[in-house]
């Protein structure tokens, strides 16, 4: 049973049972006092709580915000994009949802704390009040009463009936006092039903807003949740593709690292220690140096690493070499030595010392020694053996074969092509269908012996087998260039223009596979076979570079986009013609060249992303052009070295400087006021440039130079464009452009500033130097050397 009622007419008679009443209203009151009392700390406690959980929300969006993924290569697939770009849509997210818990946290205060602490202060605190007062009178009353009863009978009766009055008086006042202090317990016991839930209301519905809010944000973050999947997926993907590769090419390079050998700008490199005398009481030192040597220019760079110091490493030394002498051991207590004469240090023999035998040869033969091997320091790439497999009559039959098995049996079977066979088995069955007498003897659209699995994995096998890939060692780079950038539209019109430059057998055979596998994705549902797992599966077969580098295996991932592309497009691709004309290029840009990319992870925040677009030409004085031999051609650019074609000379160069627009020795920047058309650029640069002409790039914070323009992409001859400059050692140099940098190692600096001491830096397309008392990396297309 709940709380009896107080009645007005008992505040006269004020009984027993009537003060038990008012006690259990006054408990009762109390408990609920307290109650508030706790759930407004408690409130509170939860308005702390929300913030700490804000702010370490906040926090953890920020550090999903300011990680950046690094990649291997020079650019990224669209997938590694979206990837790379989840971190801040993470980031986004949380912090919309932390701004509605914001809210959720002040609309806690205002509609359940300060509505609670007011109901608490001026109900509740009034009624407290009535009671102190209450209290107050009923011992007043009763203390009077006790007094005037005993008054003596034989006082006066005036003084009587006076004393009368005032005990009536008082009691009046008493029972008006009783009467509304019943009137407030009551109406209180009534009012907290309405006043202390009313704010819980509004709490909830605050509460039931924000997971309202984040039940939006969640189904606005559902797309692209779903899209980021398949950009996951595809990434993982084309990682399983690419980690076979790289094993299968570090076991070759394991069993015989002498025949994988990368070729090399340098005729000879290697470690080497070399003497390093002192005065006489304390003899002579040795010292480990990366030793390279161009034998063209006979030009030989030392620079001092020793490992063991965490990779110091200290400044190199650059001379001409005259002559070369094998030591003996009669001549000197060590063994593998010879010494080197620099023709512009005439008497002043430096003593080296090879790891072995065997490498001081190589390095005799490298620098015009007595002694000579009959192989060299810098391998030819190692042909990949032909197979039986060729590209002729039998082969389309093959093709056809296959094709027609797999349409008719198993085109609906899941893992299609993915799925390999047994190996002895798909070897027999291949070795069969190569043979005149018993290609037409097998049958295999109605014959049990042989699984689909079976057939699939001898399809790819004959084009694995092909002495060249289906789109040619040629073609591959130029293949490779619009995977790397630009939209979609130019992507997909630069493989249209490319596949109708290959020989028109390859390209009869690559329409009808690439016409069966878009019939294999349009029944992706039932096989599973999307075209993202049938770009993984055919890229490699499809396309293989020359030379097996794992620069190469990096780009597979490219390949592969390569292979989507034209199953996306095949009608297009391969029914229609390409635009014959090649658009004008690019208007000259005005923005400063783009600043090399670094080999090293950053840890600050990075500008956009560099792609495999670049300005491959370069304009630099007459002077100049001379200076510039062919060894100087950059590491890694061999494709450009080997390649037959123009074209593809153009597009396999790296990214850096040496390839964007250069202030080289004697020029000024007033020279670069006349461009000079660009002649030597690839067709397919010019394509691509056209099509994405704001392509971005990895480069500093700058500010266009005034009033002049900038250096534009221009010509060079074409035997001249894949070559750097000359190796910078103690120059000076000013700066053309100004740089913000974006990483501790780096130097900021404005237009004119003046660099000392300033020579080539290990990192691609970066110098070294000191400004104002600091040393750190200068980007080299930013400055003009003195």
């Amino acid at each position: 049973m709940g709380l009896q009622p107080l009645e007005f007419s008992d505040c006269y008679l004020d009984s027993p049972w009537f003060r038990e009443r008012i006690r259990a209203h006054e408990a009762e009151l109390e408990r609920t006092n307290k109650f508030i009392k706790e759930l407004i700390k408690d409130g509170k406690n939860l308005i702390a709580a929300t913030k700490s959980l804000s702010a370490a929300q906040r926090k953890f969006a920020h550090s999903l915000r300011d990680f950046k993924f690094e990649f291997i290569g020079d650019a990224e697939t669209d997938d590694e994009r979206c990837i790379d770009a989840s971190l801040r849509e993470f980031s986004n997210f949380l912090k919309n949802l932390e701004e509605q818990r914001e809210i959720m946290a002040l609309s806690v205060t205002e509609t359940l704390i300060k509505p609670l602490e007011k109901f608490r202060k001026e109900q509740l605190g009034a009624v407290k009040e009535e009671k102190k007062k209450f209290d107050k009178e009923t011992e007043k009353n009763y203390s009077l009463i006790d007094k005037h009863l005993n008054l003596s009978a034989k006082k006066k009766d005036s003084h009587l009936q006076e004393a009368d009055i005032q005990v009536e008086q008082n009691r009046q006042h008493f029972y008006e006092l009783s009467l509304e202090y019943v009137c407030k317990l009551q109406e209180i016991q009534e009012r907290k039903k309405f006043e202390f839930v009313e704010p819980m209301l509004s709490f909830f519905q605050g509460m039931f807003t924000f997971y309202h809010q984040g039940h939006e944000l969640a189904k606005d973050f559902n797309h692209y949740k779903m899209e980021l999947q398949i950009n996951i997926q595809n990434t993982r993907n084309r990682f399983e593709g690419t980690r076979s590769e790289v094993e299968e090419l570090m076991n070759k390079i394991r069993q015989n690292p002498k025949d994988h050998k990368r070729a090399s700008q340098f005729t000879a490199e290697g470690y080497l220690y070399v003497q390093e005398k002192r005065p006489a009481p304390f003899g002579s030192s040795w010292v480990k140096h990366y030793c390279m040597y161009r034998k063209a220019a006979k030009k030989f760079n030392i620079i001092p690493f020793e490992h063991r110091s965490g990779g110091k490493l200290g400044d190199g030394e650059v001379f001409f070499l005259k002559e070369c002498t094998k030591r003996h051991t009669d001549s000197i207590d060590r063994r593998f030595c010879f010494d080197v004469e620099a023709a512009d240090r005439p008497g002043a023999a430096l003593t080296m010392q090879a790891f072995s035998e065997d490498e001081r040869k190589q390095w005799l033969e490298a620098l015009g020694g007595k002694e000579a091997l009959l192989h060299s320091f810098n391998r030819a790439i190692v042909p990949r053996p032909e197979g039986s497999a060729q590209l002729d009559k039998m082969g389309f039959t093959i093709l056809r074969k296959c094709i027609s098995a797999v349409e008719t049996r198993g085109i609906n079977d899941q893992g299609l092509y993915r799925v390999v066979g047994v190996s002895s088995k798909v070897q027999r069955l291949l070795s069969m269908l190569m043979d005149v007498k018993t290609c037409n003897e097998v049958d295999l659209e109605n014959s049990v012996d042989w699984e689909v699995k079976t057939i699939t994995s001898a399809l790819k096998q004959y084009l694995r087998s092909l002495p060249e890939p289906l789109m040619t060692y040629e073609l591959h780079g130029d293949f490779i260039v619009p995977a790397k950038s630009g939209s979609p539209e130019s992507r997909v019109n630069a493989i249209h223009f490319l596949v109708h430059k290959l020989p028109e057998k390859n390209k009869e055979m690559l329409d009808i596979l690439v016409k069966h596998l878009t019939n294999v994705s349009n029944h992706s549902k039932q096989n599973l076979m999307t075209v993202a797992n049938l770009g993984v599966v055919f890229g490699p077969t499809l396309m293989r570079p020359q030379e097996e580098t794992v620069a190469a295996i990096m780009d597979l991932k490219f390949q592969n986009i390569v292979v989507e592309i034209l199953i996306e497009n095949h009608e297009k691709i391969f029914r229609t013609l390409p635009d014959a004309t090649f658009p004008e290029p690019v208007s000259l840009s005005t923005s400063p060249p783009n600043a090399p990319p670094r080999q090293s992870k950053r840890q600050g925040q990075r500008t956009k992303r560099p792609v495999a677009v670049y300005n491959l030409c370069l304009e630099l004085e007459d002077g100049d052009s001379a200076n510039l031999s062919k060894e100087d051609t950059p590491t890694g650019n061999l494709d450009s070295l080997s390649s037959p074609s123009p074209t593809t000379a153009a597009v396999h160069g790296p990214p850096g400087p040496d390839k964007n627009h250069l202030l080289a020795d004697g020029g000024s920047f007033g020279d670069w006021a006349s461009p000079v058309p660009c002649q030597t650029r690839s067709p397919m640069v010019q394509w691509l440039n056209t099509q994405s002409p704001t392509t971005p790039s990895c480069s500093p914070v700058v500010t266009p130079p005034s009033p002049k323009p900038p250096p534009s992409p221009l010509s060079l001859p074409a035997a001249m464009v894949d070559k750097p400059l000359e190796s910078v050692v103690n120059r000076k140099a000013r700066a053309v452009y100004p740089c913000e940098a974006e990483h501790s190692s780096e130097l900021s600096f404005e237009i004119g500033a003046i660099f000392e001491d300033v020579q080539t830096s290990r990192e691609p397309g970066w110098l070294e130097g000191t400004l104002n008392g600091k040393r750190g990396l200068i980007p080299q297309n930013y400055v003009k050397l003195l």
